[in-house]
């Protein structure tokens, strides 16, 4: 018997170092350019390094509004080696689609929550007004929905806090859904959107080369990078924050102890003098909590947009 205890314990240990020894996979829900892929291939290479030089890979699963990255991660293995990259429409989607392939309360386990940053309303050059308060002042002399602007997906927070932008200023804007912050960016370049809401990180290459103009920033306060650039609340709107953000989720059953050492993990990743220099030059505020944290976050952010969606006319349609 004790032969067999023994095997049965090699047996388990055995597991558990080819599990360390497959690659930790963090699954992205939008296409490469967007703020999640920013922040994961800055985490990437510390990570791995903090895994003792195990391999860490990135990978992009983009589609309905990160339903279908998120399905995968539901249903990976529960042995720590597949993690998702959550975005904010992982706290929104219970409350906009009504029947998601997974259970975002009951099939994944929180890991930490990484950043959280707020969105900049970056617009194309040839959009009126240098700031928020002039632009609307120039939209109200123009018929409904004259302007648009361009979103991660419906349901998203870039769909929705436009939305409350909307009904607080009584300007009418046109929403177009697209499928990632990168094809959202590249409309506004190309003209085919006008504006957008997102983060500095996805948006600052373009705002640097003079492709897209910052109108406001929607934080509490102004960006150190756009020290000229004012806030929605500045702009007439008190109390107006929108902050995106970010954590690391695994799937339901991965064992407690697995989380903990990932938790551990991400903090020291996320405490490392570079990474928060990248992290913040990106326009990033670090967390780094722990998971319960995150799942009284994620249930925060639902309850926020849940009200606000049952006492709007949003169009969660197109």
């Amino acid at each position: 018997m004790a032969c067999a205890v023994a095997a049965i314990g090699g047996l388990g240990l055995a597991t558990d170092a080819a599990a360390e020894e497959r690659p930790l996979i963090l699954v992205v829900p939008y296409p490469p350019g967007g703020s999640t892929d920013i922040l994961a291939r800055i985490l990437q290479p510390r990570l791995s390094q903090e895994l003792g030089g195990r391999a860490v890979v990135v990978e992009n699963r983009p589609g309905a509004a990160s339903q279908i990255a998120t399905a995968f991660v539901a249903r990976a293995d529960p042995d720590g080696n597949t993690l998702l990259v959550s975005f904010d429409n992982h706290g929104i989607n219970p409350a906009v689609k009504p029947k998601l392939p997974y259970d975002t309360f009951k099939d994944f386990v929180a890991i930490t929550q990484t950043v959280r940053f707020p969105l900049v309303l970056g617009a194309n050059p040839s959009v009126p007004g240098d700031n928020l308060k002039d632009f609307l002042a120039a939209a109200t002399k123009q018929p409904a929905n004259r302007y648009n602007y361009a979103s991660t997906g419906v349901g998203s927070l870039n769909h929705l806090a436009p939305e409350e932008l909307k009904r607080l200023s009584k300007v009418e804007l046109l929403h177009v859904p697209y499928g990632g912050g990168g094809p959202a960016i590249q409309a506004v370049v190309g003209g085919q959107a006008n504006m957008t809401w997102l983060s500095f990180a996805a948006l600052r290459g373009q705002i640097q080369a003079g492709k897209i103009k910052p109108l406001a920033v929607a934080g509490e306060k102004r960006l150190a990078d756009l020290p000229n650039v004012p806030t929605v609340a500045e702009s007439g709107f008190p109390g107006f924050v929108a902050y995106s953000w970010s954590g690391m989720f695994a799937p339901k059953g991965t064992p407690e102890a697995t989380i903990k050492k990932l938790t551990r993990d991400f903090k020291t990743v996320l405490a490392d003098p570079e990474v928060r220099k990248k992290l913040g030059e990106a326009g990033f505020e670090i967390v780094a909590s722990d998971g319960p944290a995150l799942d009284a976050y994620v249930k925060a952010e639902y309850e926020r947009w849940n009200a606000f969606i049952k006492t709007s006319n949003i169009n969660l349609e197109n």
